[in-house]
């Protein structure tokens, strides 16, 4: 079958006839046609090979074989609408309740991260019967006209805030009001939205829901500081409120040590409801909020019926499951601890070496790299940072309020090869010089055992192989442990 039914030339002409201005392209100068995807790779019409750093959507790679075997096999069988009994549904709810706290216990599967959150607003609004909403300066939470009115990130573009939505500042421990030197910045920041809260009931208004994305991503890759949400948790249910977490873009196991993001904040945190979404189909759109039951069932109580033609379908759901199962399969949260604790590293180092990099920072395989001019103003490089995306065989993305952060969120199968050229680009990039098609390091591995050699305990074995993988204790066959300390690596057989 053939790849292309037009030339690049004749698809680009007919798009912009055809296809609404606004929908934009990445890299809309120079657009790229992909023909073809593989694991962490696209390719182009002409078979050039890019290194996928964007998408989050295509959680454990581009077309997974388990993921389109799951897919066909449930579409030559079975897809119907959601209000006939099937097993799936019930099968998938169970697995996704497994992954969180007891107190998140009932599903309503949609098809979008905006739908889901245009749900949890519904939710939050039933239960409490207020109206009026807090968010992060700037968040996204959907394209929806509801969610728009709740996204600064849009919002502000439009030049219409409504009444019943109040903006909290970003706690952002960089460039932010309170910063890594604060001795409490989640304390600091979580008092802001107190404050806020406090202004809301002078008026008269009410809080119906505190929005918040786990790991704010489109505010530039920001990792909420310690104790925040809990904090913030108090103050929103102390007026009545309830806390929505917003994990569309770093649910299913992304930041590594968690499967969810908010778990990040620490075991006494819990939000009230939780909305998931880009990863959870791998390209297949599926979405999902979920809540307590008391909540739930105040919604039942409104007389009117909930249903989704598509959110939940057999085939969705079969694919929802198989993409369950390659995360534990794979052991891919495993690998994105230790390959984007790698990438910091580099990038760290690479900071270290150039003074336009005033910050790194993230979780597992949600990293941000912010360029300054300078290290006392922190005036954003925001043409510096659009020039990093123009490295034409690595595909990275700009943002943050100023779209100087380069973020880093790929598919859960990167590699340590894959962090090291990333970090050799960005290097050359930096220093001027026209950028050589190198190979990685072949002593790549040895480097990252040694900086992970304190980690080891708990990974036990891996493959030593050209793309190495951690893996789980039942799949150590013919495999190769790893004991080392800062100096010696001995490699023992196992089989």
């Amino acid at each position: 079958m053939s790849l292309e039914k037009f030339s690049k030339e004749t698809t680009l002409e007919m798009r912009k006839k055809l296809i609404g201005h606004s929908c934009r392209l990445f890299f809309s100068e120079h657009p790229m046609k992909i023909v073809r995807a593989k694991g962490q790779y696209l390719y182009d019409e002409q078979g050039q090979r890019y290194l996928d750093c964007i998408s989050n959507v295509q959680h454990v790679g581009h077309c997974h074989p388990a993921i389109t075997r799951a897919a066909a096999a449930q579409m030559d069988l079975l897809n119907t609408n959601t209000r006939f009994l099937h097993d799936h549904i019930v099968h998938y709810a169970t697995r996704l309740a497994e992954t969180l706290p007891d107190k998140l216990r009932v599903f309503y599967f949609v098809n979008s991260g905006s739908e889901a959150n245009d749900l949890a607003l519904r939710l939050a609004r039933q239960y409490t019967q207020h109206n009026d909403v807090i968010v992060l300066d700037h968040a996204y939470h959907g394209h929806l006209t509801s969610l728009i009115d709740i996204s600064p990130y849009k919002f502000r573009k439009l030049g219409a805030q409504k009444e019943w939505v109040h903006v909290a500042p970003l706690p952002d421990t960089y460039r932010g009001k309170y910063r890594k030197g604060h001795p409490d910045p989640g304390q600091a920041y979580a008092d802001t939205v107190k404050d806020l809260i406090e202004d809301v009931h002078k008026k008269g208004h009410k809080i119906a829901a505190f929005f918040v994305e786990s790991l704010p991503s489109v505010g530039g890759q920001i990792i909420l500081p310690e104790g925040y949400c809990r904090k913030v948790a108090d103050y929103v249910h102390e007026a009545g409120g309830v806390v929505v977490a917003d994990e569309v873009q770093v649910g299913f196991g992304r930041v590594g040590s968690c499967f969810w993001g908010f778990q990040l904040q620490g075991e006494d945190f819990c939000p009230d409801i939780m909305t998931m979404g880009k990863p959870m189909g791998n390209g297949h759109p599926l979405a999902c909020v979920v809540t307590t039951q008391e909540i739930a069932d105040t919604f039942t109580g409104n007389g009117v019926e909930y249903f989704n033609t598509f959110g939940g379908n057999p085939v969705s759901c079969a694919i929802g499951l198989a993409v369950l199962d390659v995360i534990e399969e794979e052991a891919l949260r495993r690998n994105a601890s230790l390959v984007g604790g790698h990438l910091k590293e580099l990038l760290l180092h690479l900071q270290r070496k150039h003074t336009i990099i005033g910050d790194v920072r993230g979780a597992g395989l949600f990293v941000g790299l912010e360029l300054v001019k300078d290290q006392a103003q922190l005036t954003p490089a925001t043409e510096e940072a659009a020039k990093l995306k123009e490295e034409e065989l690595i595909l990275v993305s700009t943002d943050g309020p100023w779209e100087n952060v380069i973020k880093f969120k790929p598919p859960m199968c990167f590699s340590i090869e894959d962090a090291e050229l990333v970090a050799e680009k960005i290097d050359v990039i930096l220093l001027g010089n026209p950028t050589p098609h190198t190979t990685p390091n072949k002593l790549s591995k040895r480097k990252f055992i040694q900086i992970y050699a304190h980690k080891l305990n708990s990974f036990t074995c891996c493959h030593v192989t050209q793309n190495p993988r951690w893996l789980p204790v039942s799949e150590q066959l013919n495999t190769t442990a790893i004991v080392c300390n800062s100096t010696n690596i001995t490699i023992i057989q196992t089989n």
